[in-house]
């Protein structure tokens, strides 16, 4: 029974991959383009150059820069230029007349009024608002800076672990290329054993097996670097369809050398994020110190000079251009306003609290991803010796087994075995190497030590 369900699951398997052969030898008649080798650092920098979402932090930390220039602005006086014209309907005209002099027009008919006025005005006394919001304004255009680098170590991370998914996508692939001839050439000699009766049907079935499952995950591999090429292309701003081909570094990553809690030190101070809750903190305390000086007075100096035809400040009124000018300062004071200034400073206290609550959360965090990325490293770099030993054996263990085979001395289900245990040998090796590499860029993430 198991070796009839064993042989309906061969003959099954191998329909369905011929169908897809077929398919894929139809979709692969075009001639494919030559694909293009890249390193992980030119993907980087190419990353670098194509992100939109750096440009778009790069743009919020410009528009931060303009609101600090217009924050410190408000230090300085304001001088307004206006000129006016009116058209006045016709009014009986104020003529005042006395015994023995000339009548005199106190209120003349003007109906063409033309009035210009420069005035400049500057804030005197405004309780600390001025101040608080130009360090606030600070805070912001420094977050806003380290939000474009955090923004530029995500980028980082995410281009690398691409890269490192498209080898090894590519490198499980060729593995499951050679296991595949591996098992035609088992199953020729298994074919052959069968027709002289030194073999059983069933081994025949059982290579049969194991190379339909080859294939199927030589295609499924082949999915999934067809899904790691067309990431990569996105990250590095190429034209879609392009083929990559990612050259690998030849060395390993070496292990994290300082202590955790220096690492931790280190994330504290380098982290681009934490850098920018930091001066959010900041900029928040000063905006609850701006919302306060709505308690306080305010004052402010303002005068002008005025040109008007007529001049109606100069009596009597006259049909021709007269100057004049005035200064003054004036105070005010809130004496009631229903609540507002107590409502705003309260929301900017809580806004306050919340985001330093916030960095309380980041630093505590900080703490658990840099513990985790070095015992993340050092594991994965200790794998790699070990996959390449592995690797080493089953390959021993498979040529072995290959010659006891031919001479007739064992079995085939032995070199059958020692055939699938040298795919996996060679698929936890590939892993390896892409985890070693991508730990090591996960801890420089996490510490802050990745160039933007």
């Amino acid at each position: 029974m198991r070796a009839g369900l064993t042989r309906s699951l061969g003959i099954a398997m191998s329909a369905w991959l011929a169908l897809a052969g077929v398919t894929v030898r139809a979709e692969s008649d075009a001639p494919a383009p030559p694909a293009v080798r890249i390193t992980l650092p030119e993907a980087l920098a190419r990353a670098r150059a194509a992100s939109a979402r750096l440009g778009a932090l790069a743009s919020l930390h410009t528009a931060a820069e303009e609101g600090l220039a217009q924050a410190r602005a408000n230090h300085w006086p304001i001088v307004d230029v206006s000129v006016g014209y009116q058209r006045l309907s016709s009014v009986p005209e104020l003529t005042v007349a006395f015994p023995g002099q000339t009548p005199t027009t106190i209120f003349p008919n003007i109906q063409d009024n033309v009035h210009a006025r420069a005035g400049l005005s500057l804030p005197l006394y405004t309780g600390g608002r001025l101040s608080a919001v130009e360090a606030a304004a600070e805070g912001e255009s420094a977050a806003a800076a380290a939000d474009v680098r955090a923004g530029g170590q995500d980028l980082v991370l995410e281009t690398t672990a691409s890269f490192w998914s498209l080898v090894t996508a590519r490198e499980s692939a060729r593995v499951f290329d050679d296991a595949v001839r591996a098992f035609e050439r088992h199953l020729a000699d298994a074919q052959a054993g069968l027709e002289v009766g030194s073999a059983a049907r069933s081994d025949v079935l059982a290579v049969e097996v194991e190379r339909d499952r080859a294939i199927l995950n030589r295609l499924e591999a082949q999915n999934r670097a067809d899904v790691s090429n067309a990431d990569l292309v996105r990250l590095v701003g190429g034209a879609p369809g392009t083929a990559l081909d990612p050259v690998t570094p030849s060395s390993l990553p070496e292990p994290a050398r300082n202590a955790v809690e220096a690492l931790v030190a280190s994330a504290l101070d380098s982290r681009p994020e934490h850098r920018a809750l930091v001066e959010r903190v900041a900029a928040a305390e000063e905006r609850v110190r701006a919302e306060e000086a709505g308690y306080y007075p305010r004052a402010a100096l303002g005068g002008g000079y005025d040109e008007a035809r007529p001049n109606r400040r100069i009596l009597p009124v006259q049909d021709e251009w007269d100057s004049s000018w005035d200064v003054g300062v004036n105070v005010s004071l809130d004496v009631f306003d229903f609540g507002r200034t107590r409502a705003a400073v309260s929301r900017a206290r809580a806004q306050a609290d919340a985001t330093a609550r916030q960095l309380d959360d980041l630093e505590a965090r900080i703490r658990q991803e840099v513990t985790s990325r070095v015992l993340d490293l050092s594991s994965a770099v200790s794998a790699v010796p070990v996959s390449d030993r592995a690797l080493a054996s089953a390959t021993e263990s498979q040529r072995v087994s290959a010659d006891r085979f031919r001479e007739g001395v064992a079995p085939s289900s032995e070199l059958l075995d020692a055939e699938v245990a040298l795919q996996r040998a060679a698929l936890d090796r590939t892993r390896a190497v892409a985890q070693a590499h991508l730990s090591r860029a996960s801890l420089d993430r996490a510490v802050g030590a990745v160039a933007p």
